[in-house]
């Protein structure tokens, strides 16, 4: 998938009234909280966060990166949004030690927000 290509008009918006946590560009949703796994990760800018899925993201171009933790295959993921790139997509560990990260995301902190739709008493 190109990701330079327009995909703003496939943006989903759903997952109204949960914690999620949304581009910081453009505001669409990436993930729900509840798909943390764990926030003690490094992306390239800074902190990251590990997630179990992600939405509103297409994959980038497969390739072996070396990572704090070893080579792994992965993939950029790009917002449908914005077409800014927020983290990745790992496919493949070579280090047994390291196969949990498998078909899970690393979504970089510097490019989301965290929305909370807390409801207030009227």
């Amino acid at each position: 998938m190109n990701p330079n290509g327009d995909t703003r008009s496939q943006v989903i918006s759903t997952y109204h009234d949960h914690p999620r946590f949304i581009c910081a560009t453009c505001s669409a949703v990436l993930a729900l909280q509840d798909e943390l796994i764990s926030k003690s990760f490094s992306g390239r800018e800074g902190r990251g966060f590990l997630m179990h899925s992600a939405t509103n993201v297409k994959l980038g171009k497969k390739e072996d990166r070396p990572l704090l933790t070893g080579v792994h295959t992965v993939a950029d993921i790009f917002c449908m949004g914005c077409n800014d790139r927020v983290g990745w997509y790992y496919h493949k560990a070579a280090d047994l030690s390291q196969k949990y990260k498998e078909g899970k995301y690393l979504l970089e902190r510097e490019k989301m927000v965290k929305e909370n739709n807390w409801k207030l008493d009227e």
